[in-house]
């Protein structure tokens, strides 16, 4: 599995042949690569919901699932219409034409309930809610919140729509490893699924299975479909809620846990993973595939470690080389917050990047 992998490989990384593990890498990603193009399949969907000040951050994170990913991408964004021209200018720019595709959209809400979506939570967030019944003709769908950084190729997390059972429709990462310090098992005052809730930040859906299901629910004997539940939902539990649509997808999929297919934690890593302490097992061991910037840490002082793998994809250029552009810069940062709980740790945010940029010069090298 290629594991510990050295972050301080600079010098001899074009050098492959020299280094075991290097190799075992680079056939690894070759074989995948190979695979890839003679095994062509749809390309991948990913939406996002952008608001706001979130303009910079949802560019960041759409050219963090560029750098390495493998199959084309088709982003889905819904956003405000006074940023529909700034996406534009930006997207327009990328690259890679032919692998990256998008669409704009606006934001939209039932009408007769517009105002209190749109007022759940964060402004406009809620509308994750209702992508299976705009979507229609997508058949799956990698939803992520502006905040989040992709550190592997999006294909992989892609790849777990192949690993649901017959009755899963959805994808999630739990809230918290840790129960004594998780917030749903403490203070929640609905319904939430497994022992501290799931975290809706990077959802995996199966969009045609979610517009097909029944759900089970406590407001009614009779199952309702996705289109149906979400308004009851709403007006039953909106004074018990605090993070709004989240807390909605916790109480459905408490009802129904046998459709949720639940990812591990380094698939959705955030500050709790780390600044109590590290208390995600998996990326310590593998790395982070996926950082979760909540919190606005990517945009304050509070948790630099996170802000400095944000400031280096932000700046980072396509085409530029890796190791000298992002990885070199990124641990000289890195090594400047060791005196933070998530700083001591930050090998951890670089072992997935490290694999990443080698597995990418693998497939330079056979294509």
């Amino acid at each position: 599995r290629c594991k510990n992998l050295s972050v301080s490989f600079w010098n001899s990384y074009w050098m492959l042949p020299s280094d075991v593990c290097g190799m075992n890498c680079f056939w690894e990603a070759a074989f995948r690569y190979d695979y890839m193009k003679t095994h062509p399949s749809e390309k991948m969907h990913l939406a996002v919901v952008a608001c706001g000040e979130r303009l910079e951050e949802t560019v960041t994170m759409l050219r963090s699932a560029i750098i390495f990913s493998i199959k084309p991408l088709h982003f889905h964004i819904f956003a405000e219409d006074q940023l529909h021209d700034s996406f534009k200018d930006i997207l327009d720019e990328f690259p890679y034409e032919g692998k990256v595709n998008y669409t704009l959209y606006p934001i939209t809400f039932p009408s007769e309930s517009a105002a209190e979506w749109k007022k759940l939570f964060k402004p406009c967030a809620s509308q994750r809610l209702f992508l299976p019944l705009i979507l229609k003709n997508v058949d799956s769908l990698l939803y992520v919140d502006t905040d989040i950084l992709f550190l592997r190729p999006v294909d992989d997390i892609w790849s777990f729509l192949g690993k649901f059972n017959s009755t899963q429709i959805a994808a999630m990462a739990p809230e918290h490893e840790e129960p004594r310090i998780g917030w749903y098992n403490r203070f929640a005052r609905h319904p939430y699924y497994g022992v501290t809730g799931i975290n809706s930040g990077v959802m995996l859906m199966n969009m045609t299975r979610i517009r097909r299901k029944y759900f089970k629910n406590d407001m009614t004997p009779v199952r309702l479909q996705w289109g149906e539940i979400l308004m009851p939902l709403l007006k039953k539990y909106k004074l018990n809620i605090t993070w709004g649509d989240q807390d909605l997808l916790n109480i459905m999929f408490f009802h129904n846990p046998e459709s949720l297919y639940v990812f591990p934690c380094q698939w959705n890593y955030r500050p709790d993973h780390c600044i109590y302490g590290s208390n995600c097992k998996a990326a310590e061991e593998e790395g982070i595939f996926i950082l979760h910037g909540n919190r606005g840490v990517y945009h304050d002082d509070k948790q630099p470690t996170f802000r400095a793998v944000y400031e280096a994809i932000k700046n980072y250029s396509f085409g530029d080389d890796l190791v000298h552009s992002l990885l070199q810069p990124l641990e000289q940062e890195l090594q400047k917050t060791m005196h933070t709980y998530c700083g001591r740790i930050y090998k951890v945010f670089i072992k997935q990047l490290t694999k990443s940029a080698r597995d990418l010069y693998a497939r330079r090298s056979k294509g």
